[in-house]
């Protein structure tokens, strides 16, 4: 199936208020040219060089999420357009962050990645932890960050009830911590192409899908 029927394809399977992130990373420019000729205009990226390749290299209109582990030398890469930062697992990439935004005279929006999967590899904040460093109020002194809501990964399994298990924490990770932010705290980024539907049911209103889309990536580029 071609890449617009694909992308149709995961639309119909989503409710009105889910935002569609369709995650790019490792395919070219020519799939994501496919994409957006089908009317999509929200892609998610890993990798900060790669990134702003692409962003030099479609149209401006594209709103460009970064999802993957961010280290703080590259958020300059990405500073001046990216949309949203999904994966700011610590109080140093989120002060980086609002370093960078001041140099480019803009707001960057963020996520705060929680970690609730059953692996270490996963990254994230420990819901403790964040929510004492949340609890100092540490966004007042980063003007030029807006924290719009949380991210997290389920554990890497079929098992539906362990899925469900971490997406329905992160929901209550979510509502413990939008009472510090007020309205625009409003994002719960979680599913991906394999858990989805999961991610859907408990809560979630952006959902990040690659393989389903643009098929399998090849991860040895």
């Amino acid at each position: 199936m071609s890449i617009a029927c694909q992308l149709s394809f995961v639309r119909s399977t989503l409710p009105e208020d889910v935002t569609l992130v369709a995650v790019s990373k490792t395919h070219p420019v020519e799939a994501i040219r496919e994409a957006y000729d089908a009317g999509h205009r929200v892609f998610g990226e890993s990798r900060p060089q790669e990134l702003r390749e692409k962003y030099e290299a479609l149209p401006q209109d594209i709103e460009w999420h970064m999802i993957g582990h961010l280290q703080t030398n590259k958020i300059k890469y990405i500073a001046p357009f990216v949309s949203l930062i999904h994966s700011v697992d610590s109080a140093r990439l989120a002060e980086a962050i609002q370093r960078e935004a001041t140099k480019c005279g803009r707001t960057i929006e963020i996520l705060l990645e929680i970690h609730v999967a059953d692996e270490e590899t996963k990254s994230g904040w420990e819901i403790g932890e964040l929510m004492r460093y949340v609890g100092t109020a540490p966004f007042a002194r980063m003007p030029d960050v807006c924290v719009r809501g949380v991210m997290g990964i389920a554990t890497n399994t079929d098992d539906g009830e362990v899925i469900r298990r971490d997406f329905t924490e992160l929901k209550r990770c979510f509502d413990l911590l939008q009472p510090y932010f007020g309205a625009r705290f409003n994002v719960l980024s979680m599913g991906m192409s394999h858990d989805y539907p999961f991610a859907v049911e408990c809560g979630s209103n952006m959902v990040r899908v690659g393989s389903l889309i643009f098929g399998e990536r090849d991860y040895a580029k």
